[in-house]
């Protein structure tokens, strides 16, 4: 039982990344049986994995016709991010009472950890690194739910990301995480708080959506 708990989580966490670093797109459509030979598993495994991606609205089923990576809407995508600004806010409350060097010094190795992906064009690794830097605040705070919620959304922002935006600004959003990083370091909530809003503003500033035309369905299959 643990095995097929394990070989689950391994799938889960795979698709997951592959979707987080852009390599599956929206509507493609994730083959049972393939999957089940690249991993060398049951396709009663493979099904509990796709299920679970489906709690997490990563991934679609359909009747018939099986899985697809999902393609948020418009409302959707705004309404992630709204759920987003409202979290993270009350994060970073919570953070930087409870902050110390420790704490800071960790959020600092890793915005210089993403500027370093971001000088050599590593696209799939900063995507992931300023996804990461979020679930980072929450883990420091030794909040494993908040965690698993955060990084549940930012999959989602992720789908959002590759369908509606028209240049990545990866450096500006690193840019940002240093600041916020400073803010915390300083105890300054009230500039915490106004950073971390805009940051994640500008993250959705920067999605252009288009309100009259349906998300693109991709035809590719994975694997």
């Amino acid at each position: 039982m643990s095995t097929d708990i394990s070989a689950t989580k391994t799938i889960v966490d795979a698709l997951t990344r592959a979707i987080v670093e852009h390599r599956l797109e929206p509507g493609a459509k994730l083959a049972e049986q393939k999957l089940a030979d690249h991993y060398g598993v049951s396709r009663t495994i493979v099904r509990q994995a796709l299920f679970q991606l489906s709690q997490k609205k990563i991934i679609f089923m359909e009747p018939a016709r099986g899985a697809f990576v999902a393609s948020p809407s418009v409302q959707e995508a705004e309404q992630v991010f709204a759920v987003r600004r409202m979290l993270e806010a009350e994060m970073t409350r919570s953070f930087i009472k409870i902050c110390n060097a420790s704490h800071i010094r960790s959020l600092q190795e890793h915005v210089a950890i993403e500027a370093k992906a971001i000088e050599r064009q590593d696209v799939p690794g900063r995507t992931e690194l300023l996804g990461d830097f979020h679930v980072l605040i929450a883990h420091l705070m030794d909040n494993a739910v908040l965690a698993q919620i955060l990084n549940d959304l930012i999959s989602r922002c992720a789908l959002i990301t590759l369908m509606y935006q028209t240049d990545h600004q990866a450096r500006d959003s690193a840019w940002e995480h240093v600041a916020i990083v400073d803010a915390f370091a300083k105890k300054n909530e009230k500039l915490a708080l106004q950073l971390m809003e805009q940051h994640l503003l500008n993250v959705e500033k920067n999605l252009v959506y288009s309100k009259t035309q349906s998300a693109p369905m991709s035809k590719k299959t994975f694997l």
